[in-house]
C-alpha cells in the first residue's frame, strides 16, 4: 500500500495521523495566507482538526478545528490533503512534495485532566499583573472584599477611567451560576457606593449558557490559564 493510500484509509478510519512532509500550506477564508515550501509536521486526528506545525515554536502556522472535512488527492509523486469547513467557507490546501515520515494510529484516551493549582493561585496573578492575565491595566483595591450576606468578592480594582471593577475567579469552567454571583456583588458595590461598576468574569472557560448570560446582564468575561499564573507567580517569587 503506498503512503497516499495508507494516508486515505487511515483519514477514512478516523486515525490520528503524523505526517512529516515537505509542503506548501494555502489558506483562504476569513483572511488569505500562503507559506511556501518547507518542511513541517502535520497532523489530522480523528475529530477532524488539523495542525500544521514548523520545525520550531509550538504554537501551529496554520490550523483547522474538529469538524473539518479532510479529503486526499493524487499519488505518491505529489498529492494534496484538502481540509474544508462548509459553514464558514474555509479551506486549508496543504500541497505535499514528498514524504519524511508517516505513522497513523487509533488512539484511546478518556483520562480526566486535572491541573495543579487553585482559584488562589489565579486571583493573586490577576492581582499582580492584570495587564497579563486580564488585558487591561487596572489599578488593585482590595482583595476578598467582604459585601456582608452577598458574599466575598475575589478582587477588586479601579480601571483608567475611575470606575471600579469587580472580578470574580473561577478554577474551572465557569457557569451561569458564577455570572449571578459576579452580578450580586456589582449590585452590592453600586448600591454602597453610587458610582459605575464593572464586573468581570475570570475563568479558563465558559458555558455557553454563561456567555449568554453575561452578555444579557451587560458584564463582562476574560480567560484566563493556570499556565499564565504560574508565570507571574515564578516572576514574584524570583523577586523576592
Amino acid at each position: 500500500m503506498t503512503v497516499v493510500e495508507e494516508l486515505r484509509a487511515a483519514v477514512s478510519s478516523k486515525k490520528l495521523v503524523v505526517l512529516v512532509a515537505r509542503c506548501t500550506v494555502t489558506y483562504e477564508g476569513r483572511a488569505s495566507s500562503k507559506l511556501e515550501e518547507g518542511d513541517r509536521v502535520i497532523l489530522i486526528k480523528e475529530d477532524g482538526s488539523v495542525i500544521v506545525h514548523r520545525p520550531v515554536g509550538y504554537e501551529p502556522v496554520n490550523y483547522q478545528p474538529p469538524g473539518s472535512v479532510v479529503s486526499v488527492e493524487g499519488d505518491d509523486d505529489g498529492f494534496r490533503i484538502i481540509v474544508t469547513r462548509t459553514k464558514r467557507r474555509e479551506r486549508l490546501l496543504i500541497e505535499v512534495h514528498s514524504v519524511k515520515h508517516f505513522f497513523s494510529a487509533k488512539l484511546e484516551d478518556s483520562a480526566r485532566f486535572t491541573m495543579w493549582g487553585d482559584e488562589e493561585d489565579l486571583r493573586r496573578a490577576i492581582l499582580a499583573d492584570p495587564s497579563k492575565m486580564l488585558g487591561e491595566n487596572l489599578k488593585p483595591v482590595g482583595a476578598e472584599v467582604s459585601l456582608g450576606s452577598a458574599g466575598f468578592a475575589d478582587a477588586v480594582f479601579v480601571d483608567s477611567e475611575g470606575n471600579l471593577v469587580v472580578v470574580e475567579v473561577k478554577r474551572e469552567k465557569a457557569s451561569v451560576e458564577a455570572v449571578y454571583q459576579l452580578k450580586r456583588y456589582v449590585e452590592r458595590i453600586k448600591r454602597e457606593t453610587g458610582r459605575k461598576v464593572r464586573g468581570i468574569l475570570a475563568a479558563p472557560g465558559f458555558t455557553v449558557s454563561a456567555i449568554r448570560a453575561l452578555k444579557a446582564e451587560g458584564l463582562e468575561y476574560r480567560q484566563v490559564s493556570m499556565k499564565d499564573a504560574r508565570e507571574v507567580l515564578s516572576r514574584l517569587t524570583a523577586f523576592w
